[in-house]
């Protein structure tokens, strides 16, 4: 933290940095304001409209602000952190560049600095400069060509119109969604910026369903969850960018509209509270091809729920795991090699 303490601004009801909050903390520790850190569009999928006042607030007390280049899918071609007023931002390279997500994100990305900046960014170990803090100063070659690629066929033009398309794609989904879902933050117009939050919350008290019980229902129709519980707890925050064409989208909305059908018969008293295709979910080939079947529904709701699932069915390959018990007990599967048991043998 090199010496540094966080502030944490508030919110208002919409999602949005609480400016006059962050005007106050600002005044308030103006005699060691160092930085403020901000990510825009904001995780909550809202394009922050004060956010050239919320950067002029943090210059006038002599900080600098560092900006999150997390969501740049919304924003190339169309702004840029300089613009807005950012001193500093590293550009993930995942979801903007055409690089999977995995992990994290690649530890790969270069990070832009305004000018006054310049004489502290790190020295150079291939030129031999002076405070050079990595062995591979300009990334991985393998994840780099990827992403030049990618610029160079699109050109300035294709970059914008997937900036674009992934605002376009988002408040599409957006829009399907909302009639079953509350979504749970957008701007003054109503339009989320390339990533909206669907709010699972309110499914625990009425049919005791979790963000985790659609989560692992969503492998049943063939999809990967998007982010679960982040940034809000209980919740699963979607961004499509620009990758998908609107059939694979449909496909996506019919699945979670699918699963509100569900929930709504649990909550009706349709479905069994307990034993539900939500709760068991996913379901294995083993598990729906074994001669017994005990639950309250039937085989094909768990597994072909939907007409499109059946045409092209993905398997889950392991069923519902105790994640709870996993995170807090370690279990070493690790098998001894020759080596090391020679090493104990001497």
């Amino acid at each position: 933290m090199a010496g540094m303490k966080v502030v944490v601004t508030k919110c208002d009801e919409a999602g949005n940095i609480d400016v006059e909050d962050l005007k106050a903390k600002a005044e308030e520790h103006k005699a060691d304001l160092s930085a403020l850190m901000v990510t825009y569009p904001s995780t909550h999928g809202v394009f922050e409209e004060s956010i050239k006042e919320i950067c002029d607030t943090i210059h006038q007390y002599g900080g600098q602000v560092y900006m999150d280049g997390a969501n740049m899918n919304a924003q190339v071609g169309l702004t840029s952190p300089g613009l807005i007023g950012a001193d500093v931002c590293h550009l993930n390279l995942h979801k903007t560049f055409a690089i999977p997500h995995g992990g994290g994100g690649p530890g790969v990305g270069p990070i832009c600095v305004a000018e006054q900046l310049v004489p502290y960014l790190p020295g150079n170990s291939i030129d031999k400069t002076e405070g050079a803090v990595s062995a591979a100063p300009y990334g991985s070659a393998s994840i780099l060509l990827i992403s030049y690629a990618y610029i160079k066929m699109l050109g300035a033009t294709g970059v914008r119109s997937a900036t674009e398309y992934a605002i376009l794609n988002a408040n599409y989904m957006k829009a399907r969604l909302e009639k079953y879902y509350r979504i749970l933050y957008t701007g003054k117009n109503g339009t989320a910026a390339h990533e909206f939050i669907v709010d699972l919350r309110p499914f625990k008290t009425s049919a005791g369903i979790e963000a985790e019980d659609v989560a692992k229902r969503l492998m049943d129709y063939g999809f990967h969850a998007p982010t679960l519980s982040f940034p809000v707890a209980g919740t699963l925050m979607i961004e499509p960018t620009e990758s998908e064409d609107k059939a694979e989208l449909d496909r996506f909305c019919d699945a979670l509209i699918s699963i509100y059908g569900e929930i709504k018969a649990i909550e009706e008293g349709r479905a069994d509270k307990k034993d539900n295709a939500l709760k068991n979910a996913p379901h294995t080939l083993h598990v729906i091809c074994a001669n017994e079947w005990t639950h309250a529904y039937s085989r094909q709701q768990a597994a072909f729920p939907l007409t499109y699932v059946g045409e092209n069915k993905f398997w889950p390959s392991v069923s519902r795991v105790n994640n709870t018990h996993g995170a807090r007990n370690l279990i070493c599967t690790c098998e001894p090699t020759e080596s090391y048991m020679d090493a104990v043998a001497n």
